[in-house]
């Protein structure tokens, strides 16, 4: 196992080694039932179960479930028909190519400025930067001039109580009133739909327009939950594999670095645990689904993160390394943000060729990610005689 395998795994012992080991352990079939719940890893039953069978985006358990509770329900999650298609069309509007473009100075701003230390040999914390890299852009993307840094910790409590209800296992006690302090919390911060700095031609807040009152707020509540805590899960342990796998010639490469972009994310998969719920009967790679069964989508082992490691000279076919965004109508409307908040972020830190001196496995959020991940400019390796990028 590399070592840049090695330490990424701690992020999952750290937070969730039982049910690590259980995911790990049913693995090696496409899809197993375990009493109501089935476990879906392999890549062909993982897109059949998001493009085929009929879900229930409202159940207990789910991220729709996470969302109305979040919100007090009509959001993106948990909508059904037209509701559901309109707010996904906002949402990616907002985040299409022009929106992201609009968004780029940004969080390219963040990384100027929180990055410079390392060029002076001091060490820098990638995971307040991309606290506030995510927190920024999420207020900009919102048209609001909350603090980005508040949002930004409002969010990851948010979603780290609301996660509770989707993995296996007694509750603790309190759980839903911690969440609903978190969200209210957060929605507070975050304000009504409109509010803020609204620009000419809605060229700000594109997303902040889903209707006022409680729709409207648990919109905005939740895409700032979605867009802060993969961030935050993605951007450092990308960094980190990065690093330990010796990858910051293809990063400094503007050819190479969309393709070692996609292997980083399809190794981490920042969401790597889907759960839903089957609102009908149905099949996924022979294994028979029920209505009401519990599934829960191994999206880390559909993307062979497990088992393929990173790549950008051979990287995984498109198809597959889609599938850590989901499939089809289920697919993520922020997938095209993550990948370019995570190519500047290693454009940005390419010429430092950074080492990971400290990492800490963060054991509370919603998503498997560090606490601190600290790095520092690794001068030796940026002169070390390496072979020609075209010699490779």
């Amino acid at each position: 196992m590399s070592a840049a395998r090695r330490r990424d795994r701690r992020v999952y012992l750290s937070a969730h080694p039982v049910l690590f080991a259980l995911l790990a352990a049913a693995r090696r079939r496409p899809a197993v039932r375990l009493g109501g719940t089935v476990l879906v890893h392999g890549s062909e039953a993982y897109r059949q179960v998001l493009t085929r069978v009929p879900l229930d985006r409202s159940a207990a358990g789910t991220t729709g479930g996470a969302g109305r509770q979040l919100s007090g329900g009509g959001v993106l999650f948990d909508q059904d028909g037209g509701g559901h298609r309109d707010s996904r069309r906002a949402v990616a509007d907002g985040l299409g190519a022009a929106g992201v473009e609009r968004l780029r100075p940004v969080w390219r701003e963040v990384l100027g400025r929180r990055l410079a230390p390392l060029a002076a040999g001091r060490t820098v914390d990638l995971v307040p930067v991309a606290r506030e890299l995510a927190g920024a852009t999420v207020c900009a993307l919102l048209g609001t001039d909350a603090d980005p840094s508040a949002v930004a910790g409002a969010a990851a409590d948010a979603a780290a109580a609301a996660v509770r209800d989707h993995l296996p296992g007694p509750r603790r006690p309190g759980t839903a009133r911690a969440a609903a302090q978190a969200a209210a919390r957060l929605t507070s911060l975050l304000g009504p739909a409109g509010d803020g700095r609204d620009g000419e031609d809605g060229e700000n807040g594109d997303c902040g327009e889903g209707g006022g009152g409680e729709d409207g707020a648990g919109l905005r509540a939740m895409l700032a939950v979605a867009a802060v805590s993969t961030t935050v899960a993605a951007l450092p342990r990308a960094a980190a594999w990065c690093a330990d796998a010796g990858w910051w010639d293809p990063a400094a490469d503007d050819r190479l670095r969309p393709a070692l972009v996609s292997e980083l994310l399809r190794v981490t998969a920042p969401s790597p645990l889907l759960p839903r719920v089957a609102a009908a009967g149905a099949e996924a790679d022979g294994c028979p689904v029920r209505a009401g069964d519990r599934l829960l989508l191994v999206a880390r082992h559909a993307a062979l993160a497990h088992s393929r490691e990173p790549d950008p000279y051979r990287p995984a076919p498109p198809a597959v390394a889609q599938l850590v965004f989901g499939a089809g109508p289920h697919a993520c409307p922020g997938a095209r943000l993550v990948r370019a908040q995570l190519d500047d972020t290693l454009a940005a830190l390419a010429p430092y060729r950074p080492s990971v001196v400290r990492a800490w496995a963060d054991r509370a959020a919603a998503l498997p990610g560090w606490r601190s991940l600290t790095v520092r400019a690794d001068t030796d390796r940026a002169n070390t005689d390496r072979a020609p990028l075209e010699d490779r």
